[in-house]
């Protein structure tokens, strides 16, 4: 590990480093290679009429509430990005929206307004301070990760570094702000080196997530998964990162495990659980992760999600365990109602049809997304949880959300879920994928994500429900964030990211980012939006954010 190094300067006061120019055209990196060279399943029939039709006869009328309001994210050419998809991702704060794509960040205020720039910064020029390794040497390569810190008022920012793939020298980088400001900073920059005892591993796939238990379990999370080359998948890599001593301008104090793929079987993606709205963690709660089964050939019925518990000691790290033993297997077995991912043997995950064209977007539907949230209402703890899946076995029906509600009370994990449900809005024909689930200080749920059909162009909606509604059903049905005005006509990657969180101001807003087009062709844009349920007054939202006075710390060499 290199840092913390201090980035002491105004973030629109950085010199501009280029971007890497990113690209992932040539397809996600999953478990087990998935060819994508055969054409994809029949789209089941779709057109106006029938959406019609199908709403007035099997759908009550849905009362999700309308955005309170929406506005542009950094597009395509801000971004100064190429790459396929842009991988949408941010989170909101008191006073700010961080959004984030694979080469850049760009700070808004919560009426829209950008704060940084028009283009942005770069992640090259974020971390150039860690001169000593890739993060600082212009070799960010995207997969970013943004999340506010609630307890602490401070953000975290991250993405990947490395050289060339494959390679020997693979790093995550990571900021962690020293003020609530995050254009002001200052911020502590950290180079996580992904396994020193294995330097050609990628940690590919990064996700973290914040955990505190008001004690010893007091970490930001990260997993990634790791391969040697495109199609060479050698394990799951967990780390905990030291909070407070990071908060503190201190190191990070890494405690990392890898499960190899003999005890995953056919699991990857492992995420961490985040908390945000509701009760913290009681005092000695381990973090728990959760990940599906993601089969070598598509059309496999599945009916389990493994469970993980990361207990951690930096006091004496040879005390932290993942898991049971140590091969870290699942400490459960989580049955649930029968699914199948969403990809096919012949096309893989590019499954989606988009209204005007044949060329197909992809799901990423074999993994659960982020966030994976922990809920504390009155001492009874619950995990929840979302992903894209088929309806039937050859997914010639329009894919669906699956979600999930698991009791975590006391630490222990379910035999079941609470509740669970595979939207489909009635099966109106439309594609729903790319989701992103939330929960807000009542235990009301939202999910945001992307919507697609033969005869509709890709769009951002969301559907929820309110805490007292029957259980199994987003009782208060859909709403459209923000309607696409055109289809992508070349290349299948889409979104790969959507993020959904709440806003700390009142924890009863939601915010969600995700990725659409506004005219045909491949011209990427992301949009921002803001909603919350009827049964709450909205609260107003700031036109420009607070300045907040910014301390100085004493600045660490640097390496």
């Amino acid at each position: 590990m290199v840092g913390p190094v201090l980035q002491d300067q105004d973030l629109r006061k950085l010199p501009y480093i280029a971007p890497r120019g990113e690209s992932e055209e040539e397809g996600p990196r999953t478990r087990y290679p998935h060819p994508n060279t055969g054409a994809p399943p029949l789209a089941s029939p779709s057109s106006p009429w029938l959406q019609r039709l199908m709403k007035g006869l099997f759908r009550p009328t849905p009362t999700m509430p309308a955005p309170l309001i929406t506005f542009e994210g950094m597009n395509v050419i801000q971004s100064g990005c190429g790459c396929q998809p842009p991988d949408s991702q941010g989170d909101v704060g008191p006073n700010h929206y961080v959004n984030a794509v694979n080469s850049s960040i760009k700070i808004f205020d919560k009426s829209g307004n950008p704060l940084n720039g028009l283009n942005g910064v770069t992640f090259n020029t974020f971390f150039s301070a860690l001169t000593s390794t890739p993060c600082g040497q212009s070799a960010n390569d995207g997969d970013p990760f943004i999340f506010y810190d609630h307890q602490a008022d401070r953000w975290v920012i991250s993405d990947f570094a490395f050289p060339s793939f494959p390679g020997t020298s693979f790093w995550q980088c990571v900021g962690v702000s020293a003020s609530p400001d995050p254009v002001a900073g200052p911020w502590n920059l950290y180079a996580i080196q992904i396994d020193p005892a294995n330097n050609n591993q990628l940690g590919d796939y990064p996700k973290m997530a914040m955990w505190n238990d008001g004690g010893t379990q007091n970490a930001y999370f990260l997993t990634v998964n790791l391969f040697t080359n495109s199609t060479t998948f050698v394990g799951v890599r967990v780390f905990a990162l030291d909070r407070a001593s990071m908060l503190a301008g201190g190191s990070a104090n890494t405690i990392a495990f890898t499960i190899q793929p003999a005890t995953l079987g056919d699991t990857y993606s492992l995420v961490a659980a985040t908390f945000r709205a509701g009760n913290p963690p009681p005092s000695g709660r381990n973090e728990m992760l959760l990940g599906i089964d993601s089969p070598a050939t598509g059309g496999a019925t599945l009916s389990q999600v493994k469970a993980w518990k990361f207990h951690v000691d930096f006091a004496t790290p040879a005390n932290s365990t993942l898991g049971v033993g140590a091969n870290h297997t699942p400490n459960a077995l989580i049955t649930v109602a029968p699914f199948v991912d969403a990809f096919t043997n012949s096309a893989g995950f590019t499954i989606v049809p988009q209204q005007g064209t044949s060329n197909r977007v992809q799901t990423l539907g074999d993994k659960i997304m982020t966030p994976l949230v922990y809920f504390n209402k009155g001492g009874t703890e619950s995990l929840w949880a979302s992903s894209t899946v088929c309806q039937d076995a050859n997914c010639t029906q329009p894919t669906g959300i699956r979600w999930y509600q698991f009791d975590v009370t006391g630490g222990n994990f379910p035999g079941s879920p609470v509740q669970q449900q595979t939207w489909t809005n009635g099966g109106d024909g439309l594609y729903r994928f790319m989701p992103s689930i939330s929960v807000d200080n009542l235990g009301n749920a939202a999910i945001g994500y992307s919507v697609s059909s033969s005869s509709l162009f890709p769009g951002i909606r969301y559907a929820g429900r309110l805490a007292g509604d029957p259980p199994g059903n987003l009782g208060q049905g859909e709403a459209h964030m923000f309607d696409g005005a055109g289809s992508q006509t070349s290349g299948p990657r889409w979104g790969d990211y959507s993020y959904l969180s709440i806003d700390p101001s009142d924890n009863m807003s939601f915010w969600h980012v995700n990725e659409y087009l506004a005219s045909n062709g491949s011209s990427w844009h992301q949009r921002i939006g803001k909603f919350q349920f009827p049964a709450v007054t909205p609260t107003s939202t700031p036109t420009r954010a607070t300045p907040t006075p910014r301390p100085r710390p004493t600045p660490a060499p640097r390496p």
